[in-house]
């Protein structure tokens, strides 16, 4: 190509160049600019406040009657894969939704951690972890899981077998 430079390549353009060939652009004022980045940060903390009471955690008394030895074994319940948090994380599971087979337990638990209204909850069986498993004894007697739901799908933090009768 013989007239590369000349059809454009490498060459800043002439606005660039010559600041008198191009047409003078006018420059917002910085107040212009301050009161628009001011309405976008008011209008996202008018968002904010709104969706707040949305996310707000309720105490509906379930566990207003819990035994208080019984709150602080729960709450210090470890598995190998970390602290199992309280029995309000837990889930108790009937017998037919676990399951034994050589040494190795399954759970039946939600696909999801939360359904849409009106629709039928889809239940997966779930390997648990060895890890997972609690070891000491069960004060409670009731078979409990404490699963965690991801990106991934769900999986099991805790798992406390109970008596299969």
């Amino acid at each position: 190509m013989s007239n590369w430079i000349d059809s454009g390549g490498d060459q800043p353009c002439l606005c660039c160049a010559r600041p008198t060939n191009c047409k003078t652009k006018r420059r917002r004022s910085g107040s212009a600019t301050r009161w628009r980045g001011l309405t976008r940060l008011a209008g996202a903390l008018v968002l904010v406040a709104l969706a707040a009471p949305i996310g707000q955690a309720r105490d509906r008394g379930q566990f207003a009657n819990t035994n208080a030895d019984l709150k602080t074994w729960f709450d210090g319940l470890r598995s190998g894969k970390g602290p199992c948090c309280s029995d309000a994380d837990g889930s108790a599971l009937s017998d037919s939704d676990w399951d034994s087979k050589d040494g190795h337990y399954r759970v039946r638990l939600p696909r999801y951690g939360s359904g849409l209204e009106g629709q039928p909850v889809e239940l997966v069986w779930v390997d648990v972890p060895e890890d997972a498993v609690i070891s000491e004894p069960n004060r409670v007697g009731r078979t409990m899981v404490w699963p965690i739901y991801g990106y991934m799908g769900v999986t099991v933090r805790c798992f406390m077998p109970g008596s299969m009768t």
